[in-house]
């Protein structure tokens, strides 16, 4: 499965309308590319709409929100709605704020969703309409372990069909659900947590999947948390004693950008509950 979601991303090379946050934009364009798709980054609500016109799918994240692209995430989403692109959400920090939890519920109210990619906090917050996160990182408390997956799992699937749309929640196991069946996913690598941004790079992944496998939004959520995880694990082992975290950021693209169909169907680390 994870194998034919990846040969359908660069058979079609989807091309995506991110609006998403000032500190990882580079990384995530150069994910999208690098895994077949093509980014677009615009945040403008006076361009929003034609640009999202001309693309595949949306990826909004709301990492770095401010009032002037609250507005723009709302109208890209509506058109992408009216023209049946998918749109995945990523709610960074939602709990954290005020400001970003409100906009999280509006968004997930207003927009039609394929796909929310967060964190454990992040998406109990949605769930309950409120929460509290450790910035834009998960709490502790919240984390899914081998002792707490089938809660979790129980809770994804819950939120899933609560809020009509795949579920996608990433930590030490993964979590893919669209509120019947749930794909729980153990690729990865600790070290992808000192890198700024592997989240946002795998929304805006997650989006290119989705964009370019519409009648499977839960098979191809799931094969781009997989390859995500892989590329983590790929590229910690070319690291040498020299190397730190910006040299495994600039590996886990690399991986990415040679990840065959056939490596990632080998490699994806999951079973089904």
């Amino acid at each position: 499965m994870p194998g034919k979601m990846l040969e359908n991303v660069r058979a079609t090379r989807p091309l995506v309308h991110n609006i998403t946050n000032y500190v990882t934009v580079n990384d995530c364009a150069n994910i999208l590319l690098a895994c077949g798709g093509s980014p677009i980054m615009a945040d403008d609500a006076n361009e929003v709409e034609e640009i999202t016109a001309v693309c595949g799918g949306l990826n909004i994240n709301i990492g770095t929100l401010n009032s002037r692209t609250i507005e723009a995430m709302l109208i890209a989403g509506r058109k992408a709605n009216e023209l049946g692109h998918p749109v995945v959400l990523d709610p960074v920090g939602a709990g954290a704020s005020k400001l970003r939890t409100e906009t999280a519920l509006r968004i997930v109210r207003e927009v039609k969703l394929a796909v929310i990619r967060g964190n454990i906090s992040e998406i109990k917050t949605l769930a309950a309409g409120s929460g509290t996160t450790k910035g834009v990182d998960a709490d502790t408390a919240d984390a899914v372990t081998e002792e707490t997956l089938e809660r979790a799992v129980a809770f994804a699937k819950a939120t899933a069909k609560s809020l009509g749309t795949v579920i996608a929640i990433t930590g030490a196991i993964d979590i893919v659900t669209d509120g019947e069946k749930a794909y729980c996913i153990r690729n990865g690598h600790p070290m992808m947590s000192t890198i700024t941004g592997t989240g946002c790079q795998l929304s805006a992944l997650t989006a290119a999947y989705v964009t370019a496998n519409p009648e499977h939004p839960l098979e191809a959520a799931a094969a781009a948390v997989c390859s995500m995880g892989l590329a983590g694990e790929i590229a910690f082992r070319r690291l040498t004693e020299e190397d730190g975290n910006s040299t495994y950021r600039n590996y886990i693209i690399d991986a990415i950008f040679r990840m065959t169909p056939e490596q990632l169907e080998a490699g994806a680390k999951y079973e089904i509950r």
